[in-house]
């Protein structure tokens, strides 16, 4: 008598996870293999060329033939015209000596090309190179990113990490933050208040989020904590994934005040008291500003034994604006997004 064979066996849906992630795992190996071959290739072809160019003259009229003849000679393969072949030029003189661990030989192409148009020098373009790597950037979300000048924000946020976090968690909590934070996608009136920004940022999460970068997990707006028969709520509550820890944000549309510093502490305190997790790291407090004086907020903080991290942050102000409209007004991609649909 046969055994009747179960359709769905004991095990079965995690052998197939188990099986799903080899073959995303291989994937990924042979998209990065066949993407650093191809990046070397360019960069030995735009090393040939420049020495071609600095040796014997070669300009654009030979290297546009030459673009002709390698059309011929290898029909249906792209990446071989004139103006690929002057970026594998430029490309291999930005970058004299490639080896495999250097972060723009692990990127495809065509961000590649980003790097080489929108900045200048080795540093920043290694840099924008390896964030790509870590977070898995698109090219408009890397274009994106330079054009916000995320290499001179990332990381100076005014913080009293290293004296109330451990190495290497104060080093990536610093990391994590930036200022001045850009918020250019919001409209605000010039005397706006805290509601609308903290509106306006609710309107559009999903770019604040992407500003706040990668790891940032929301948790509420106007969150509520009851301390003493009293409640008090937070403007807003994040997670972050990285850091094991909630984040306490703050928004100010004013300058810093020292007192600030005292009521992000005291929430920051209830905060670890009521949703902390024993496994979780300390929570950290950020206060968004509209300014803040340097030597104000390191004086406020020196002797504060919670993390806090205190930033600007940067957003359209315009002169007048009608109340219901504060912090709401799409942004011009939205509207051009809207016009093609309604086109289509």
């Amino acid at each position: 008598m046969k055994t009747q064979e179960l359709v769905n066996p004991p095990g079965y849906a995690p052998f197939l996870e188990k099986i799903k992630t080899d073959i995303h795992r291989a994937q990924l190996s042979a998209f990065l293999s066949v993407t650093k071959e191809l990046t070397f290739l360019y960069w030995r072809i735009g090393r040939m060329l420049s020495q071609k160019s600095s040796e014997e003259g070669w300009g654009a009229k030979t290297i546009g033939r030459l673009a002709k003849d390698l059309g011929s000679s290898f029909p249906g393969v792209g990446g071989l015209s004139l103006r690929n072949l002057q970026y594998m030029r430029r490309f291999a003189n930005c970058y004299p000596e490639l080896n495999c661990a250097t972060a723009v030989a692990q990127i495809p192409w065509g961000h590649n090309i980003i790097l080489l148009e929108k900045l200048e020098g080795f540093e920043r373009r290694v840099w924008y190179a390896k964030k790509t790597i870590e977070n898995g950037w698109s090219r408009r979300v890397l274009t994106s990113w330079i054009e916000s000048d995320l290499y001179s924000r990332q990381g100076k946020a005014i913080t009293n990490f290293e004296t109330t976090l451990p190495k290497p968690l104060s080093e990536l909590a610093q990391q994590t933050l930036k200022d001045p934070y850009n918020f250019d996608f919001l409209a605000l009136d010039k005397d706006y208040r805290e509601k609308e920004l903290e509106q306006g940022l609710m309107n559009h999460l999903q770019k604040f989020l992407l500003e706040l970068g990668q790891g940032f997990a929301f948790v509420g707006r106007q969150v509520p904590l009851s301390v003493g028969e009293k409640d008090y709520y937070l403007d807003l509550l994040f997670y972050h994934l990285k850091l094991r820890c909630y984040m306490v944000i703050e928004l100010k549309a004013e300058a810093f005040d020292p007192r600030d510093a005292g009521q992000i502490n005291f929430y920051l305190s209830a905060v670890d008291k009521q949703y902390k997790h024993p496994n979780d790291k300390p929570s950290i407090g950020m206060i968004f500003c509209k300014t803040r004086n340097a030597l104000t907020v390191e004086y406020a903080l020196q002797d504060i034994h919670k993390p806090i991290g205190v930033s600007g942050y940067e957003a359209t102000i315009l002169e007048s604006l009608p109340h219901e409209l504060k912090g709401t007004l799409p942004t011009i991609e939205e509207i051009e997004a809207e016009f093609l649909e309604e086109k289509n």
